[in-house]
């Protein structure tokens, strides 16, 4: 039994690793396009802040512990090109060398790629000009390439979302002038505008200059006595010409599946043009699965949907293994549970809020509230912002969404929530659940209790349909 797996990164490696735990005799080579296999893309940001001192810290597993497993790692290889036929994957060297390698079962885990919006100039400048998208670790060496020149003091992120907010706190942290901008009214658009605006003077309050509905129209290099070596060209909200002057810009608006190698081989692509996987995420093709940001992710309230998150991906390539190997088990689905740290303020959200939940044919009643994080009487309680979305006709939790201080256990609460979504409660059942509570860290009723007290409450006052 030989299996392949296509990628270095967390579907590719949990899909490996499994392998190797379900079945020792099973003869595993994961092909890598680059020199890192089983790195925290999701560190970067934390490693360009200075946070984490050395790139090596982001390797989850070094290349000793995932050899010592027994699966062979094909470094720098290129996958070409999958002939399903004759089940053999092409492979292409760093030196340029073809090879087909045999494989029994196949699992694509290619990832995805950064989106690259329409903005002039951004095909025609890179890193050498201080122009970066960031998804990988070369990516993260170029960028700290251009950071550690001299005259390096003005940067610009385009994009607002979990990367971009995290990359306007590293770059503050290694002392730059950060500007934000984002096309859409405010930052952070994956949780209500109310919570989005509270991230916004976060940035604020840490030195960041916000500019919010405000479309990025190009990249320009400027004439050297301008003072910055690039312009970046935009429209304001009220669609005044704005200039903002910058030795480095960022580009993050999202990533889009890597889809061409399985496409190529005749695999069938779905929503967002991801490639289309069933539960077990078997493609159509015979004997090849996927997983991962390449492939589209059954939600549990929504079906099927694309949905690239790292704690997805390790799922997902784990049970492609186990099916590869014979076995039978589904994937349970998503509910997009994702957090955020920015600066000193955490935020976090599960499941469906309210025009998400209105699509998808529930009667949603969203409900905002605030409890503190812990007994006030004792020192440093912070209060933590709650929106809770339930259906209106039988109480069922939809979704819940979190703002709080760092200390505040924001994670671990949305959790709380994430569970009794997996397990179909009600949003009056987690009033029943038994919590942990010590004056210093919550209360009797924890805050998530309250603001679901406080969901019941506004049903009550309210109980017709809107």
């Amino acid at each position: 039994m030989h299996l392949i797996a296509i990628g270095g990164s967390d579907a590719g490696i949990s899909a490996a690793l499994r392998a190797r735990e379900l079945d020792p005799t099973t003869d595993v080579t994961v092909v890598v396009a680059d020199a890192y296999p089983n790195f925290s893309i999701c560190g970067i940001p934390y490693y360009i802040s200075g946070e984490v001192t050395h790139w090596r810290n982001l390797a989850h597993r070094t290349y000793a512990d995932l050899e010592a497993t027994g699966m062979n790692l094909r470094l720098d290889t290129l996958a070409k090109k999958i002939d399903v036929e004759a089940r053999k994957l092409l492979v292409v060297s760093k030196d340029g060398t073809e090879e087909e390698l045999a494989y029994n079962e196949l699992i694509v885990g290619t990832g995805a790629v950064s989106v690259r919006p329409p903005i002039t100039g951004l095909d025609q400048l890179g890193p050498d000009d201080g122009v970066h998208l960031l998804h990988s670790m070369d990516d993260t060496f170029a960028l700290t390439k251009t950071l550690e020149r001299d005259g390096i003091k003005r940067g610009v992120i385009v994009g607002a979302g979990y990367i971009g907010l995290e990359m306007a706190e590293g770059l503050t942290m290694r002392g730059l002038q950060v500007t934000q901008l984002e096309q859409l009214p405010e930052v952070l658009p994956t949780v209500d505008p109310e919570l989005g605006a509270h991230v916004h003077a976060e940035l604020e309050r840490n030195g960041v200059t916000v500019a919010t509905g405000t479309k990025v129209n190009a990249i320009e290099q400027t004439d050297p006595a301008a003072g910055s070596p690039l312009a970046v060209q935009a429209t304001g909200p009220d669609g005044s010409d704005l200039t903002y002057p910058a030795d480095v810009v960022l580009v993050v608006v999202g990533v889009r599946p890597d889809i061409e190698l399985a496409a190529g081989a005749g695999a069938e692509l779905g929503f967002k043009g991801a490639i289309a996987v069933d539960r077990r995420m078997r493609t159509n093709l015979p004997h090849v699965f996927a997983a991962g940001d390449c492939v589209t992710t059954h939600h549990q309230l929504l079906g099927t949907t694309y949905l690239p998150l790292g704690t997805t991906a390790h799922k997902q390539g784990r049970i492609a293994a186990e099916n590869a190997l014979g076995r039978d088990r589904e994937y349970v689905g998503s509910l997009g549970t994702q957090v955020v740290k920015v600066f000193e303020t955490v935020i976090a959200r599960t499941g469906l809020r309210d025009h998400e939940a209105q699509a998808a044919d529930f009667e949603p009643l969203t409900v905002a509230s605030q409890a503190d994080d812990h007994k006030a009487y004792y020192p440093g309680s912070h209060p933590i912002q709650m929106r809770y979305t339930a259906d209106r006709r039988d109480g069922r939790l939809l979704g819940l969404q979190l703002l709080g201080h760092l200390g505040s256990e924001v994670a671990k609460r949305v959790d709380i929530a994430a569970t009794a979504i997996h397990n179909v409660m009600t949003i009056d059942e987690l009033s029943d659940l038994d919590l942990s509570y010590t004056p210093p860290l919550g209360s009797p009723w924890d805050a998530v209790q309250v603001g679901a007290q406080e969901w019941v409450r506004e049903l009550q006052a309210s109980p017709t349909t809107a």
